[in-house]
């Protein structure tokens, strides 16, 4: 191996452990027996939750799916089906805003009263890389990457979304009472399906993606809410 060789290979080593991304289980309260697939977003003080343990996520990926499937495998090892973010405090005690690169997770387990509560919302994610134009009732909007949009609904109205392309994608949307929120992400790149029974993924109209609620609470944590 010659010296511009060996070069070339120590800096492609450097730059792999320099971008790598770890997710630790760092702390197990308890462990909770159950084999529910959800895995939400809550507030902690709000929803009666129980503590089980903490996860840390050390190294930023651009991959958010498989970012969450390391997650959720790691909290379903101690029964988690719930999550809140953890801020990072500075010595003066003032919490940190949310870093792609480095977070903490508190995890939680919740009965089903508390996953099964209905919502009036629609949540629009725009892709991890680029931002996305789309049409909502024939307004238009852009959501910068890695960002989100809330619609609050109401019984009976329909919502018809669209991507704003030549050969784009358009669906529509029904609020009804008593109904859970809906996910969708808008993404020209694509996406792999998730496997029969696990979070992720549902369907696919085109270049809008209806995600089920665990990875779609998961987005919500780790995108900025484009109000």
């Amino acid at each position: 191996m010659n010296i511009k060789t060996f070069a070339i290979t120590i800096f492609t080593f450097a730059a792999t452990i320099i971008s790598a991304q770890n997710i630790f289980l760092t702390k197990v309260e308890k462990t909770k027996e159950n084999k529910d697939k959800y895995f939400i977003k809550i507030d902690p003080q709000t929803s009666g939750a129980e503590y089980l343990g903490e996860i840390d996520v050390q190294g930023f990926s651009n991959d958010d799916m498989d970012v969450f499937y390391r997650i959720y495998n790691k909290a379903k090892e101690i029964g988690a089906n719930a999550f809140s973010f953890q801020p990072f405090e500075t010595v003066d005690e003032k919490k940190q805003p949310f870093n792609p690169s480095n977070y903490k997770m508190r995890l939680y387990y919740v009965t089903k009263e508390e996953y099964t509560k209905p919502s009036d919302a629609i949540y629009l994610f725009s892709s991890s890389s680029k931002s996305q134009t789309i049409s909502i009732n024939k307004k238009d909007f852009v959501l910068p990457s890695r960002s989100f949009t809330t619609i609050k609904t109401i019984p009976g109205e329909v919502y018809t979304i669209s991507t704003k392309k030549l050969l784009g994608s358009s669906i529509k949307v029904s609020g009804k009472a008593e109904s859970p929120a809906q996910y969708y992400q808008v993404s020209s790149l694509k996406v792999r399906s998730n496997t029969f029974g696990e979070p992720g993924i549902n369907l696919k109209s085109g270049d809008i993606i209806g995600i089920d609620r665990s990875f779609g609470d998961f987005l919500r944590m780790i995108y900025i809410e484009n109000k």
